[in-house]
């Protein structure tokens, strides 16, 4: 019965995945699903309206779920349409995160106020914006690295609040009663309006009162077009090009010009009246006839954009963190009972979890149609999946759960990561101009990224061997040996890789700046990682560290990486860096120190270690049962 144990893991890790894929249930009689496909261009990229949800909701809140004021869930679209449609329940949403206490103090809140999560509504913080305001105009002239958490708290608050102005005016004005009419009535007054204003300013006779109200409307929605950034309004059927695309606000002022309001703009604007009086049948009728007004238009950009909503949903990188996690426990239980039962659950669960990775970075790759790493995202991304497909290799050879163990770990670990990362917004933002080169980022830049997944995954494996030898009894001998010969075998693919990828940096640089080498604080980590891992090496070659010593250097490789890849980042000089974070520092400085306390535990004395005597022979240590004593020599 046994055996059917990990057929039966396999199953339920593959229904879970299959579970994602399927297209959720809604409660609402609204189509909210067809709402997140309508697309808009937002810095250079089409995006479907669910993926400005989830980014807004996760740079304001650090989460894509979303509760009214009443308590009750609803769901990101929900959300935005009413950010969009219905400002004064839009303002009412809890969806602002205020964690540090000086900031709260200058809203006059208490961390229990609002949600109870110190999570607030724009309404309890209107009255207080003028001070923030003031407060901004203070930290703004300093740069970001010297600016004080408090001044970084404001800073970041600021512009989420900005960023939600720049919705609420995206497709129509947040203090208009009834948009529809208003439109209409614009539309009416066009011809009639367009000819009061021209008379007017000619100093003719004219109906002062007409000409009165279309100037009114002028000014609205200017103020509309230089609020928001966002384009929801596609180009005229003759004009493919994306310069076309223009904010609600800039079409409105337009049809000054052409005498009538742009299709798209009334569509936009009966959907908002439907969502306002909550009237589903309309709201989806409307939906239906927009997306087959503008689909054929856009073709596979907008396949794209409905295949990224489709992929919001199914949450791929979430669900391999639940698998990895499961895999990491079945590892581990599997050194205590049933190992080779457990150890074949924990291969499978680890098999499934990189599938769904490995899926879910090729869906990314399609959507931007560039290689899988165009920024601090998609790295952490391919780091884990570089690791864990490794652990998968180990584990196929030597079949002993280390690899799963430690793919559990670095999966798990690399996309927390990445889903910190996210927080940030859009993780398929347009490529900086001197990124944008295909072969690069296919060649250098991916194969560094190799070199960093070789290289955390040794520091890993040497972090399971101190663990396992000090503080249990099931480290013998021959997994001992087992884990040396991986660590090894590891740091010499960490070693080729990083080489490889910081000399085809070193041209690529030639090619844009003019020089092989200039010094900058992320080439100089690169050729740290490539001389580290040489030490390791020949340190090792040379005799001057057996397993124990080899083990210690490895881990201290996870900092020498992690530096290279974040730490140069946060120094604010060189043309790597992407500016300084509290949380990014603090989580840098609380790994080096996690990473120091491992090395501290590898030179604990051998004695002090449960699995070990304290006898060395070679790389190696024998178990601590004690030695048959060696037999007499026999009397002749």
């Amino acid at each position: 019965m046994k055996k059917f144990i990990p057929l039966l893991v396999l199953l339920l890790g593959t229904l879970y995945l299959g579970s994602k894929l399927l297209p959720q249930r809604s409660t609402s009689e609204f189509n909210l699903a067809g709402f997140g496909d309508l697309p808009v261009l937002v810095n250079g990229r089409m995006k479907p309206m669910d993926t400005v949800a989830r980014n807004s909701l996760l740079l304001f809140q650090g989460r894509q779920s979303v509760s009214t004021a009443a308590g009750v869930k609803t769901t990101h679209n929900a959300w935005l349409l009413d950010v969009f449609f219905n400002s004064p329940v839009a303002d009412s949403y809890r969806v602002f995160e205020i964690v540090h206490p000086d900031v709260l103090a200058l809203f006059e809140l208490k961390a229990e106020d609002g949600d109870g999560k110190k999570r607030f509504s724009y309404s309890d913080l209107t009255k207080k914006i003028p001070e923030l305001e003031k407060q901004i105009k203070l930290a703004r002239p300093i740069e970001s690295a010297l600016r004080t958490p408090f001044q970084r708290a404001v800073v970041q608050l600021y512009g989420a609040l900005v960023q939600y102005q720049q919705l609420k005016h995206t497709l129509s004005p947040p203090t208009s009663d009834d948009y529809l009419a208003e439109v209409l009535r614009f539309q009416k007054l066009i011809p009639e309006g367009v000819a009061a204003v021209r008379a007017k300013q000619a100093n003719q006779p004219h109906d002062e009162a007409i000409a009165k109200t279309m100037i009114e409307f002028g000014q609205r929605y200017l103020f509309m077009s230089e609020v928001t950034s966002y384009l929801a309004i596609p180009p005229p059927n003759n004009v493919a090009d994306d310069t076309a695309w223009v904010t609600t606000g800039a079409s409105l002022l337009g049809a000054f010009q052409r005498g009538s309001v742009d299709s798209s703009v009334l569509a936009y604007a009966g959907l908002g009246h439907a969502w306002r009086l909550n009237q589903p049948e309309q709201f989806n009728k409307i939906i239906e006839l927009y997306s087959a007004q503008i689909n054929p238009r856009f073709g596979e950009r907008i396949q794209k954009a409905d295949a990224e909503a489709r992929f919001n949903a199914a949450e791929p990188f979430y669900a391999s963190m639940t698998l990895y996690v499961f895999a990491f426990l079945l590892a581990i239980f599997s050194w205590l009972k049933w190992p080779e039962v457990l150890g074949r659950s924990a291969f499978f669960l680890t098999g499934l979890a990189w599938i769904a990775t490995t899926a879910g970075i090729a869906v990314r790759m399609w959507l931007e149609g560039r290689p899988p790493v165009t920024n601090l995202y998609s790295s952490a991304l391919f780091v884990g999946w570089g690791s864990v497909g490794l652990c998968l290799l180990l584990e196929a050879i030597y079949k002993n759960a280390v690899g799963s163990v430690t793919a559990g770990l670095i999966g798990f670990a690399t996309l927390l990561v990445a889903h910190h990362l996210s927080l940030a917004g859009d993780t398929l933002e347009m490529m900086r101009a001197v990124l944008d080169s295909n072969f690069w980022l296919a060649t250098h830049v991916v194969i560094v990224t190799i070199g960093y997944s070789a290289t955390y995954l040794a520091g890993a494996l040497a972090m399971v061997y101190i663990v396992r030898g000090l503080f249990t009894r099931s480290l013998d001998a021959s997994t001992a040996d087992s884990i040396n010969r991986m660590v090894y075998g590891i740091l010499c693919f960490a070693t080729l890789f990083s080489f490889a990828g910081t000399v085809l940096g070193g041209i690529w640089a030639d090619q844009s700046w003019g020089r092989f080498w200039g010094w900058d604080p992320k080439e100089n980590g690169a050729l740290i990682i490539v001389l580290w891992n040489a030490l390791i090496l020949h340190a090792r070659w040379g005799g001057l560290v057996k397993a124990r010593g080899l083990m210690a250097l490895a881990v201290f490789g996870n900092v020498v990486t992690s530096w290279s890849w974040f730490g140069t980042n946060m120094l604010g000089v060189g043309l790597h860096s992407y500016g300084f974070t509290d949380s990014g520092f603090m989580a840098l400085s609380t790994f080096i120190v996690s990473q120091l306390a491992f090395i501290a535990l590898a030179v604990v004395p051998l004695s002090k270690w449960r699995s070990f005597s304290a006898t060395q022979t070679g790389n190696a240590v024998t178990p601590s049962v004690p030695a048959a004593p060696p037999r007499a020599p026999a009397r002749s």
